[in-house]
């Protein structure tokens, strides 16, 4: 969702400009990204399990 289209209620301008504190906040919440992860974190997980299915397969 992007908010380039959006009109404040409260001071009647695009949320985009942030004129007014509702803009603002609006606009930073719309606007967050980012994965609650860090990718590097993910990717170690990802390496661990491989490494893990690789210990029991010479196992059994």
């Amino acid at each position: 969702m992007s908010c380039e289209h959006l009109i404040c209620a409260r001071c009647s301008g695009p949320v985009v400009e942030g004129r007014c504190p509702s803009c603002r906040a609006t606009r930073a919440e719309v606007h967050h990204h980012g994965p609650a992860v860090p990718p590097a974190l993910i990717l170690l997980a990802l390496v661990l399990m491989f490494v893990l299915a690789l210990v029991l397969r010479q196992m059994y």
